[in-house]
């Protein structure tokens, strides 16, 4: 692989960034999480990816569908949020973003610096074409069994090691965890894509 001015660079950022309603409920969830699971609660966080390949800098991030955005930001795709019947109301859909030249909302919330994870032209612009093939499963389930729901880390984690990067390697910061990385992992191990 060429070694360019490329760069495929991971974000963490505190769940819930930047709004109450994810904040607040993400520490009542690890808080019963973690007493099911006899430990102490710990940060929870969201990843998002900017890759920079010869086409310019695109933003890949799953986020809740909303309305406020420009028009043209980048959906690749959407999902059912908590229930796949519930997916026929936006209020309850998820986009997955490849937005060219789009920002990362919350970015000033990043904990540690950001990660770089490859500098190879091919490995990014591979890493973008994927986004068309991620499994859009039902955010907050566990459709395939894998003992963790699917959720915005589970996409992230499923791009990176379909890219080729070693994805069960890399940790959140500050002792934190990111649930739904190891979904996004086996997912791609049970059924890599064909690229």
């Amino acid at each position: 692989m060429a070694v360019t001015d490329a760069t495929v660079t991971l974000h963490w950022l505190p769940l819930g960034a930047g709004g109450m309603v994810v904040r607040f409920s993400g520490r009542v969830w690890e808080r019963l999480t973690a007493r099911r699971e006899h430990r102490s609660p710990v940060p929870l966080f969201h990843s998002a990816l900017e890759v920079r390949d010869a086409r310019g800098v695109s933003v890949i991030e799953i986020a809740p569908a909303v309305n406020s955005l420009p028009a043209d930001h980048g959906v690749v795709g959407e999902g059912p949020v908590g229930a796949g019947w519930a997916g026929r109301f936006r209020a309850f859909r998820y986009e997955l973003r490849c937005w060219r030249e789009g920002e990362i909302p919350d970015l000033e919330f990043e904990s540690g610096e950001p990660l770089a994870l490859s500098r190879s032209d091919e490995l990014a612009a591979t890493l973008i074409d994927l986004t068309a093939k991620v499994p859009l499963l039902i955010w907050g389930r566990d459709e395939l069994r894998l003992g963790e729901m699917w959720n915005s880390n589970s996409v992230i984690a499923w791009l990176l090691l379909a890219t080729g990067i070693e994805a069960d390697r890399i940790s959140p910061p500050h002792g934190g965890r990111a649930p739904g990385w190891d979904a996004g992992i086996e997912a791609c191990r049970l059924s890599p894509p064909r690229t």
